[in-house]
C-alpha cells in the first residue's frame, strides 16, 4: 500500500528519509549486531547515540551552553506538573498565558501545586487570538510565566517573545518545536513532546537554564527533578533509547536540509498556501486571527456542516487522512509539521477547491 498524506496532530507524519534509515537499522544499527531497542542505555554504542543527539539538537537550535538539555519522559502533559515541581523554588505563585485548551489543562495542573494568576486570556473569543502583551496583568513576584507558544488544537500561534523581565519565560512548544529559529536564551525552560516535530511518541524534551536546577518542591520524585536528570545525563532511569534515537535521525535530517531557517522557509509556503486558499472562498472558514494564524495547525469549518462527514469520507478516497478537527472545537484540521512534504499540501488545497465546485 502506498503511503499517505497524513495531517494528524501527533503522533504525526515522519520524514521518510528517517523511516528508512530506520528500517535499515531495525535489526542491527551500525556494528553493534542489535537494534537501539535492544542496547543497554548505558553501553557505549547508545551513549554515543546520545551524544550526537543531543549535539545536534544544541546546533540547530543555537542553545546555550548554560542550559541542559533533558531527554525524558511523560510527554508535554507531564510537564505541566512538573514544572512548577521545579520552579517554584520556594515562591508560591505563578503567571500562566491562557490561549487553549492546552494551556487550560497546564492550568488546571500547576493549580495543584501553587497559586495560578491567569495573566491573560483568550476564552472570550474561543482562543481565536493571541493576548496583546499591553493587556497581561503580570505579578512581578511570580516564580515564572508559562505561554503555550503553539496551541495545537486552537491553531494559534506566537509569532513575539513576550518580555517578562527578571521572571522566567517557560513554553510549552510541543508543536511548534524545530519548526523555525527560537531564540532560546530569552526563555528560562522550553519543553515539548517529541510525536510532532520531533520523533515517535514517548520522548519530552526540556531545555532548562542550568540557574533554574535545583530547590524542587520536597515531595517531587528524584525521576522528575531536572538537576537530578542533568547530573545523570537524562539516565536516572532508562530512558527512551528508541525515540531518542529516531530523534537524533531527524535532527540530522534538518541539518541536511538547511537547518531551522531553510525550515522556516518551508513551512511559511505551506502554511501560505492553505491560508491563501480559505481567505477566498466563503466556503471554507479559518476562525483564527490573521496576524496569530499558526503554520503548524491549520483548523477549518465548512459553511455547511453537514458536509463534514462526506468531506473527510472523499479525503480519505484521496489520500488525504486525519484531517477531523479536534472534539472541542469540530470542523477540520491539518497539520503541516516539518515532515510533511509540500506536495501533500498542494494535494489537500486541490481536494477542498474539488469538493468546493462540487457541493458549493
Amino acid at each position: 500500500m502506498s503511503r499517505v498524506y497524513n495531517f494528524s496532530a501527533g503522533p504525526a507524519v515522519l520524514p521518510e528519509p528517517v523511516l528508512e534509515q530506520a528500517a535499515a537499522a531495525l535489526l542491527a544499527c551500525h556494528a553493534s549486531g542489535m537494534t537501539v531497542m535492544e542496547m543497554s542505555h548505558r553501553g557505549r554504542e547508545f551513549i554515543a547515540i546520545h551524544a550526537q543527539a543531543e549535539a545536534d539538537l544544541r546546533e540547530l537550535m543555537a542553545i546555550p551552553a548554560n542550559y541542559k538539555v533533558l531527554f525524558l519522559q511523560g510527554g508535554a502533559a507531564g510537564q505541566f506538573a512538573v514544572v512548577p515541581m521545579n520552579l517554584l523554588r520556594g515562591k508560591h505563585g505563578a503567571d500562566y498565558v491562557n490561549t487553549g485548551q492546552w494551556s487550560k489543562k497546564a492550568i488546571g495542573e500547576a493549580k495543584k501545586y501553587c497559586k495560578v494568576n491567569v495573566a491573560a486570556s483568550s476564552e472570550d473569543a474561543n482562543f481565536s487570538y493571541v493576548p496583546r502583551a499591553e493587556k497581561w496583568k503580570l505579578d512581578p513576584q511570580a516564580a515564572y510565566v508559562h505561554i503555550t507558544s503553539n496551541e495545537t488544537i486552537g491553531g494559534v500561534e506566537f509569532y513575539w517573545i513576550p518580555a517578562t523581565g527578571e521572571v522566567p519565560l517557560v513554553s510549552d512548544m510541543s508543536s511548534h518545536i524545530l519548526s523555525r529559529p527560537m531564540e532560546v536564551s530569552r526563555y528560562g525552560l522550553i519543553y515539548a513532546g517529541a510525536q510532532k516535530n520531533i520523533g515517535p511518541a514517548g520522548l519530552t524534551i526540556v531545555i532548562v537554564r542550568e540557574d533554574l536546577l535545583g530547590q524542587p518542591l520536597p515531595t517531587t520524585p528524584s525521576v522528575f527533578d531536572y538537576k537530578v536528570q542533568a547530573e545523570a545525563d537524562s539516565m536516572h532511569n532508562t530512558p527512551p533509547t528508541f525515540a531518542v534515537y529516531i530523534a537524533g535521525l531527524v535532527f540530522q535530517w534538518l541539518k541536511k536540509l538547511g537547518g531551522l531557517k531553510k525550515m522556516e522557509e518551508i513551512n511559511a509556503a505551506k502554511a501560505r498556501l492553505v491560508y491563501d486558499y480559505l481567505d477566498q472562498t466563503e466556503f471554507y472558514h479559518s476562525p483564527v486571527a490573521r496576524e496569530d494564524r499558526s503554520r503548524m495547525n491549520i483548523p477549518f469549518t465548512l459553511r455547511n456542516a453537514a458536509l463534514d462527514g462526506e468531506f473527510l469520507k472523499q479525503a480519505e478516497r484521496h489520500g488525504l487522512t486525519q484531517l477531523k478537527g479536534h472534539r472541542s472545537v469540530g470542523g477540520m484540521r491539518a497539520s503541516l509539521y516539518n515532515a510533511m512534504p509540500i506536495e501533500g499540501v498542494h494535494a489537500l488545497v486541490a481536494f477542498m477547491r474539488e469538493f468546493e465546485r462540487n457541493h458549493g
